[in-house]
């Protein structure tokens, strides 16, 4: 009997990192579809650390919307998460894991990346079967590169 109830723990807290890599890999395929589907309709979204404002309740599709927009100039997107920490509980779930995300871009001056390192918090529920993101926060470390990679400079 414990060892089902340690097992399905297990699965539940499998089944939550796989969500929260399904966002960064539809992400950084630029899968836009499959970006929205991870999240929850509404969800708290805070990017603050970035410069982006305060936290604030908003749609899957605004989130989407936005990353779109400031993604598309890229040639390439990479994101690496690791170091997970999850919690579940009664069809909820937390997740804090570090986080790289790096961008690239071909341009004249050879100044072809930039860098951010930090960490996200992020809330999950379960809903119809399948974990969806209802919180999610980034908290830059530090970014490095060319800040000013779609201007060429």
């Amino acid at each position: 009997m414990a060892g089902d109830i340690e097992l399905q723990g297990l699965l539940e807290k499998q089944a939550v990192l796989e969500a929260v890599t399904r966002l960064f890999v539809a992400t950084d395929d630029q899968d836009w579809a499959a970006v929205e589907a991870c999240f929850a309709n509404e969800l708290l979204f805070d990017m603050s650390s970035m410069g982006a404002g305060p936290a604030a309740r908003v749609s899957a599709r605004s989130v989407v919307e936005g990353w779109r927009e400031g993604l598309r100039p890229l040639q390439a997107i990479h994101h690496q998460t690791g170091n997970h920490l999850i919690e579940v509980r009664d069809g909820r779930a937390t997740v804090s894991c570090y986080g790289i995300a790096f961008h690239y871009l071909p341009n004249p001056t050879g100044r072809n990346t930039r860098t951010f390192v930090g960490s996200y918090d992020i809330e999950l529920e379960r809903r119809g079967g399948a974990w969806r993101i209802t919180a999610f926060r980034f908290n830059l470390k530090y970014r490095e590169g060319n800040l000013e990679l779609e201007t060429g400079g």
